[in-house]
């Protein structure tokens, strides 16, 4: 007892530390993703104001208070404290700053409101067509970096289902085989856990299954993608599962998937299990000791054993006791689920490397996936079809699953950065006064018309929308709070 002493002391000692540095990761892997985000965005205005002769004042990463600030030319180059936005002012528009000097006189050459309409609409959207842009790239990016490697869906004949989920309310059951989704066969094996979006957006999602050598379509309810949200808010998923236990049996009894394992372990409470696996000893490799590849091992180091043998054939057998890890919430056997070198291994993979020109096609082509997936998203909002309080995140949520992303390597990361840049970019183009959308109406009156809004009508659009902005800013971050 007195051994542990000093380490009890350091350990609270170091705990508001470890805090602090937790906290400043999170702050850390936004800042940097919409850093780059709004950067982009308002370089895109800034080029274009350029490019047409427009004289830009200010250039600004961040809103005030300022934190650094420097003239070169004729535009202020500055960097505000609060980095969740950032605008360009030109001279002659009436924008975030409600900046009025030129109202009543004449216009000036080098002014916004002195060039034709559609240079400035080409001005208006240019951030936006930027922000696309940059997702496109960086999928490209990632299409020629790191290639495509999957497990084909053929590959796999049956899935496990969780009692209680939602693919289980819907009708799905352990042992069927997924031909379709949406009346599409799948390609990769990792579709057959309906992780993805796009699987969800559409009007109706299907299911066609093999059950028994009997097909069997299952359609899900119109509230699907608000069902889904809040369950994965609470930890839980779709409920559809593929990947083979690492044991073949526990308590005398297949085990053929993993998730089927995990709930045999948790159903025991904690009473001894006897486990048996097949592996020759040529698995007995440094790098599966690393990943936890080895049951034996696992099992020797993190539960009590009461008894191990080796069968004939390779067969391993041991009774262990599953200990209560407290953070985690649950039983544990000591045991990591499989990894994906071994989920190719055992199942097989199929891999495509792209050139520039077949990485930039796939880059795009991801691209207007991505921006076809949000427009339904939030046309499924709009109409009621899903929860708009479970379905919008804030800068507390976008932190979250940006640490996330990063804690999962390069490749998650930076797709989740080409995400949120559609994202911007769809957000800005809405019809609300205040964003680049709200500009683009009175432009597109403007030229079909013939007749430019009075500055008084813009003035005080201009002001709705900033506080509408206001509102909805304070709205998600208090949402995304609630939702801690």
């Amino acid at each position: 007892m007195l051994a542990d002493g000093p380490f009890v002391v350091l350990s609270l000692a170091l705990a508001p530390a470890l805090v602090v540095l937790e906290i400043l990761s999170y702050i850390f892997w936004v800042v940097l993703a919409l850093t780059l985000l709004v950067f982009v965005h308002e370089m895109g205005h800034f080029l274009a104001a350029k490019l047409f002769g427009m004289r830009v004042d200010r250039f600004s990463i961040g809103f005030p208070p300022v934190i650094f600030g420097k003239q070169y030319g004729e535009t202020e180059y500055v960097v505000g404290a609060t980095p969740l936005g950032g605008y360009v002012k030109i001279a002659g528009m009436i924008d975030e700053s409600m900046d009025t000097e030129h109202v009543g006189s004449a216009p000036e050459p080098h002014e916004f409101r002195a060039k034709p309409v559609w240079q400035r609409i080409i001005v208006i959207t240019a951030g936006v067509v930027f922000n696309v842009i940059l997702a496109a790239l960086i999928f490209t990016g990632l299409n020629m970096s790191y290639g495509e490697t999957y497990v084909p869906a053929d590959e796999v004949g049956a899935v496990y289902v969780q009692e209680g989920s939602l693919a289980h309310e819907l009708g799905l059951r352990t042992g069927d085989r997924i031909t379709a989704i949406n009346d599409e066969p799948p390609r990769e094996a990792s579709q057959l856990m309906l992780g993805n979006p796009d699987d969800f957006l559409a009007d109706s999602l299907t299911i066609t299954v093999e059950r028994q050598s009997e097909k069997r379509t299952f359609i899900a309810p119109p509230n699907i993608v608000t069902r889904l949200t809040r369950a994965a808010r609470e930890g839980e998923r779709f409920g559809v599962s593929f990947q083979p236990a690492i044991v073949s049996a526990i308590g005398g009894e297949p085990v053929r998937f993993w998730m089927e394992l995990s709930e045999k372990i948790k159903a025991a409470e904690g009473r001894p299990l006897t486990l048996r696996w097949r592996r020759p000893d040529s698995a007995l490799t440094d790098g599966s000791r690393a990943e936890g590849a080895s049951p034996e091992r696992a099992t020797r180091r993190a539960v009590s054993s009461d008894s191990q043998r080796v069968r004939r054939g390779g067969v391993f057998e041991a009774q262990v006791t599953p200990r209560y890890d407290s953070t985690a919430g649950r039983y544990l056997v000591g045991i990591g689920s499989p990894t994906r070198a071994m989920m190719q291994e055992r199942l097989g993979k199929r891999t495509v490397s792209y050139g520039p020109g077949e990485a930039l096609a796939a880059g795009v082509g991801e691209t207007w996936t991505t921006t076809e997936n949000i427009a339904e998203s939030f046309q499924r909002i709009f109409f009621g079809r899903d929860s708009f309080r479970a379905n919008v995140g804030g800068p507390v949520e976008i932190a979250r699953v940006a640490k996330q992303t990063a804690d999962a390597g390069g490749y998650a990361f930076w797709s989740f950065v080409a995400f949120l840049s559609v994202t911007l970019a769809i957000m800005n183009i809405l019809p609300i006064p205040a964003l680049d959308g709200g500009h683009l109406v009175f432009l597109v009156y403007e030229g079909i018309t013939r007749r430019r809004p009075s500055e008084k009508v813009r003035m005080v659009m201009q002001q709705i929308g900033f506080v509408v902005l206001i509102v909805f800013m304070a709205f998600v971050i208090f949402n995304d709070i609630l939702r801690l």
